[in-house]
């Protein structure tokens, strides 16, 4: 079954371990030629068996393995403490924060557009935040299953009546925009459940995984929570299960597959990542993979999470810089991110036709790897360069731009891509809670000590 991710590359094929990506469903990028791509040898693709020793695990479902650092570097992470956290570690925190949650808003309105010529046709090159249109071009909303997870008819009324309230209608009917009626600035769904996440995180003074869950549910069962109108796979298969009698902490279990191993499952990562920073980077991981089980069961999943989990980590608390941090994953990826990074090829090349532009975690990941290491000192340009080469832009935007959030800080974040947020005024009463609840003794607003 098939979410509205539409491209897998043919190299991402052999690495799969699941046949649903075969489908016939799939749609093509419109930059399909393959390019060369810097490598020492091998898929340029990160699967779980693949996850080098500097960032990584061994293969799935093994618990990740830490890479080994310096005394000196893992004593930074261990000697973190919640109320002795310098300004550089809140301005990242509140970065990372505010990253995930301009990032997603930029690309709302051109999310899932694999054809970068109808993008420019559309919107022109993004600089700024807008409103989506009403229809889009390639949707594939109107054969997505409203009863569950994949593709199906409109009969089941989950999306509708247990979820996405008064949304039903919109699911089947042709080239309706996933975010039809949003006004710009707004966020997608997963981005406001990572505000769920964070005001849970603000309650409870640290990551409390059963309050997290009670929090997800009753958002999203709630009508007029919010205002968007597509629903990841995993949410409506959650959902079904919930509206079945399932309890809340068995919803997700039992569906590792195509429909799992995506990106959108990052989205909500980064508050439990920067709100566990001063447990040291084992907590960190713990916790992130325990969030994301509970809405994703997918032993392959959780192994890229481990990675991306300890990459905020690191960058945050100043272990490595960005590129480094970056540098060292790509060994154990087989990819060589300077090389490509200074190459010729352009943004559309590489996320389209070298790694892949579609959700899955394998296309996915190196994309958003690339595109960090290539604009690491510009928060801003990279997570436009980031809409504009279209796709699955939301979501990998989200991971993108808490992970450059994280590594420059609030800081050196443009003042209007905060303002143009469309709830920024909350949003930021939001952030200056949580950061004084995770670290407390520490004047957290604004990222000042």
């Amino acid at each position: 079954m098939r979410s509205a991710c539409h491209f897998v590359h043919p190299r991402a094929v052999a690495s799969l371990p699941f046949t649903a990506s075969l489908n016939s469903s799939c749609r093509r990028s419109a930059v399909s030629t393959p390019a060369r791509l810097v490598i020492s040898s091998g898929q340029p693709h990160l699967t779980p068996a693949r996850l080098g020793a500097q960032y990584s695990s061994a293969a799935a479902p093994q618990p990740p393995q830490s890479r080994k650092v310096s005394a000196s570097a893992s004593a930074v992470g261990q000697q973190l403490n919640p109320t002795m956290v310098d300004a550089t570690v809140i301005d990242r925190v509140r970065g990372a924060l505010w990253g995930l949650l301009i990032a997603d808003s930029l690309s709302m309105p051109v999310h899932w557009y694999y054809d970068v010529g109808t993008l420019q046709r559309d919107f022109g090159t993004i600089t700024d935040f807008q409103a989506p249109r009403a229809k889009h071009p390639s949707s594939i909303m109107s054969v997505s299953n409203t009863g569950g997870h994949g593709r199906g008819g409109q009969g089941g009324r989950i999306v509708g009546d247990v979820i996405n309230h008064g949304k039903h209608d919109f699911w089947g009917k042709s080239n309706v925009h996933y975010h039809q009626g949003m006004k710009k600035g707004e966020n997608t769904l997963n981005a406001l459940c990572a505000r769920v996440v964070m005001r849970s995180m603000t309650a409870t003074g640290s990551y409390d995984s059963r309050r997290a869950l009670s929090d997800y549910v009753t958002f999203m069962t709630t009508p007029g929570s919010h205002n968007d109108t597509y629903a990841e796979s995993f949410h409506r298969d959650f959902f079904k299960n919930f509206a079945d009698g399932v309890p809340a902490e068995r919803c997700a279990q039992g569906t590792e597959g195509h429909n799992t191993a995506q990106i959108g499952g990052f989205v909500m990562l980064p508050p439990v990542i920067m709100g566990t920073l001063g447990q040291g980077v084992e907590a960190v991981k713990a916790a992130s993979l325990k969030h994301l089980a509970l809405t994703h069961d997918s032993t392959k999943l959780a192994a890229y999470a481990t990675s991306y989990s300890e990459l905020l980590s690191d960058v945050a608390t100043s272990k490595h810089t960005l590129r480094e941090a970056i540098q060292a994953i790509g060994k154990g990826m087989r990819v060589d991110f300077e090389s490509l990074a200074k190459g010729p090829l352009d943004d559309v090349r590489v996320v389209h036709s070298t790694f892949g532009s579609a959700c899955y975690i394998q296309d996915s990941f190196p994309s958003m790897l690339f595109l960090a290491y290539r604009y690491a000192d510009s928060f801003e340009k990279a997570v436009l360069a980031n809409t504009n080469v279209g796709g699955e832009n939301c979501h990998r935007g989200a991971a993108l731009g808490a992970l450059m959030g994280a590594a420059l800080g609030e800081s050196n974040i443009p003042q209007r891509l905060i303002d143009g947020l469309h709830d920024t005024v909350n949003i930021r009463k939001e952030i200056d809670a949580y950061t004084a609840a995770m670290f407390p003794g520490s004047n957290t607003a604004n990222g000042t000590c």
